[in-house]
């Protein structure tokens, strides 16, 4: 008999939960699904470089219509993000409209990656091969959609091109043009972070906060890159207040909680000999 009664329990428990896996299911449908959103982030990426793409179009309407398929999976999945936006299909208006100055930003982005790299033998070599380019665009693709108040859409993207390439780019990270990652694997851009025209960085490379605290969410955490700056492997720049000047170049395996005048060269031993600095005041 008590077999029997913890047999009927476990079965009452087993059915509850069952209901409540049921009852997620049924919530979920609210949600984009993440497959769909990273179709849709490739189908863009394609559209915009045919060397990505194993498409091909033999007339203009059919590459129009194809486009418009795109545009219309698009409107679909604004259905179930959660959007600050009225209009559903001025949101999708809007996206497809950046396009052009995403493609732009991009093409600048593929200059600095292959004028940045003596190895790179063609720019297709670039689009087709480098995890640098693919997390660059993944990000200029889901900073787009990050600017319509989206609640998964540009996360989705930006954590599938993490799972690609091992480089992890908030979505509202505010990047310039011609940016460069050269190798990129560990590289870590934060939620704040600020990056002007013409950075160089490479692998390894941690733009974060000093503070992870939840209530210090809507502050500026993460460090201010300014124009033309290279950060060499392994160096960590943390705080919402820290700024690299312009025209710097930062070692590797640097450690800076502190602001770096413009044109400033900061190596290890030098970064070394400012924090005893520090610890002495």
């Amino acid at each position: 008999m008590l077999t029997l009664s913890l047999c009927k329990q476990q079965s009452l428990v087993e059915k509850k939960f069952i209901n409540k896996l049921f009852n997620d299911y049924q919530k979920s449908s609210d949600c984009p699904q993440p497959a769909a959103v990273v179709h849709l982030f490739e189908s863009v990426l394609h559209i915009l470089y045919p060397e990505l793409s194993r498409l091909a179009f033999d007339t203009i309407d059919q590459f129009k219509s194809y486009i418009h398929e795109v545009e219309s999976d698009l409107h679909k999945i604004l259905l179930k993000d959660s959007c600050e936006q009225t209009n559903i299909n001025d949101v999708a208006t809007k996206f497809m409209d950046s396009l052009s100055e995403i493609r732009k930003k991009l093409d600048e982005d593929i200059d600095a990656l292959f004028n940045g790299d003596p190895a790179a033998k063609s720019k297709t070599e670039v689009i087709r091969t480098y995890p640098g380019f693919f997390a660059i665009a993944a990000h200029r693709i889901a900073h787009q959609f990050s600017l319509y108040n989206l609640a998964l859409i540009p996360r989705i993207i930006s954590e599938y091109a993490h799972s690609k390439t091992g480089i992890d780019i908030h979505p509202s990270a505010n990047i310039g043009n011609s940016f460069c990652i050269d190798h990129g694997t560990g590289v870590v851009i934060g939620e704040t972070t600020v990056i002007g025209n013409n950075v160089k960085i490479y692998q390894g490379v941690t733009l974060g906060a000093l503070s992870v605290k939840k209530e210090d969410a809507k502050t500026k955490r993460h460090p201010t890159i300014e124009d033309n700056v290279v950060i060499y492997s392994g160096a960590t720049i943390l705080g919402g207040k820290t700024v690299i000047g312009h025209d710097s170049i930062i070692g590797g395996n640097v450690w800076i909680t502190e602001s770096v005048p413009p044109k400033s060269r900061l190596t290890y031993v030098e970064n070394q000999k400012i924090n005893q600095r520090l610890e002495n005041l």
